[in-house]
C-alpha cells in the first residue's frame, strides 16, 4: 500500500511523548522526513533512538528565540517544511480560587503562544511549499467547559479559533489548518493528573464516565487522525475541529 504521506516534510513539537510521540512515529512509517522538538533532554534522546531517522531538536515553544532557531535549522536538515503538527501541551487542575496569575500564564504561554510561535517561523516555508498542512492538537475541553479547568479551557479555545484563523489566512498560499479536539487520551501528563486526588482508580472511572465508549483514548488514535488530516484524504478540509472524544461532546 503507497505511504500516504511519502516526501513530506514535517515538523512535530512536543514529539519526544505522549500523541507527538506517536504521531511522529507514524508519519515515518507513512514516508515522511520529521524534525521533533521538545524541551525535555531526557526523552528527546531517547525519541532519537527509538524513532529511526527522525532528526530531534532541542527546544521550549514558549522562547520566540528558541522556537525561531529551532524551526530554521528543521527547515535546513529536512530540505523544507509542508507540516507542521503542534502537540506540546501543558495542563493541571486547579480551582478558580486557588489557580495563580503564573499558573494561568504558563499554560496559555505552552498552550496557545507555542503554536503561534510555530506557525509564525514556520509560515514562509509553508507558503514557500505551494501545499501544506498545519494541524494543531487542541482538546474537548476547547469545545466545552470543564470545571476546575479555567486556563486549560481558555487556551485550548483559543487555539481552536486560531486554527480557523490560520486556515482563512493561508488558503490563498495552499496551507490547510485544521484542529484536533481529543477527549480523554491516556499520556504521562494524563497518567500524572490522575493521581493529583491520591485516588487514581476513583479518578480514572470519573474521566471514562464522560464519553459514550467508557474507555480512554490511545495517542495512536490521535495520530491516525493527525495523519489523515496532513494527507491528501483530506484535502478539501481546513479549518475544521474534529472531535475525537468517544462521544463526550455531545454527550
Amino acid at each position: 500500500m503507497a505511504q500516504r504521506l511519502q516526501g513530506r516534510k514535517v515538523l512535530i513539537t512536543g514529539g519526544a511523548s505522549g500523541i507527538g510521540f506517536e504521531t511522529a512515529r507514524l508519519f515515518l512509517r507513512e514516508g515522511a522526513r520529521v524534525a521533533i522538538l521538545d524541551l525535555n533532554p531526557e526523552r528527546l534522546d531517547q525519541a532519537r533512538t527509538e524513532l529511526d531517522g527522525c532528526i530531534a531538536i532541542p527546544a521550549d515553544v514558549t522562547l520566540e528565540a528558541q522556537v525561531t532557531q529551532a524551526v530554521s535549522e528543521a527547515i535546513e536538515r529536512l530540505g523544507g517544511l509542508d507540516g507542521v503538527v503542534n502537540s506540546a501541551g501543558i495542563s493541571f487542575w486547579r480551582s478558580f480560587d486557588d489557580i495563580t496569575f503564573a499558573e494561568w500564564r504558563q499554560v496559555l504561554s505552552v498552550n496557545l503562544d507555542g503554536p503561534f510561535l510555530v506557525c509564525k517561523a514556520a509560515w514562509a516555508a509553508l507558503k514557500a511549499a505551494k501545499v501544506s498542512t498545519i494541524v494543531n492538537v487542541g482538546s474537548g475541553a476547547g469545545l466545552q467547559p470543564r470545571r476546575n479547568f479555567s486556563a486549560y479551557c481558555a487556551s485550548k479555545a483559543g487555539l481552536v479559533l486560531f486554527t480557523k484563523s490560520l486556515a482563512m489566512d493561508g488558503a490563498d498560499a495552499g496551507i490547510r489548518a485544521n484542529v484536533v479536539c481529543p477527549g480523554i487520551v491516556m499520556t504521562p501528563l494524563v497518567e500524572k493528573n490522575l493521581l493529583v486526588g491520591g485516588d487514581r482508580e476513583a479518578a480514572y472511572e470519573r474521566y471514562i464516565s464522560r464519553n459514550l465508549m467508557h474507555r480512554f483514548g490511545s495517542p495512536s488514535e490521535v495520530a491516525d487522525a493527525i495523519a489523515f488530516l496532513s494527507c491528501t484524504e483530506s484535502s478539501f478540509m481546513t479549518g475544521s475541529a474534529l472531535s475525537l472524544d468517544g462521544g463526550s461532546v455531545f454527550h
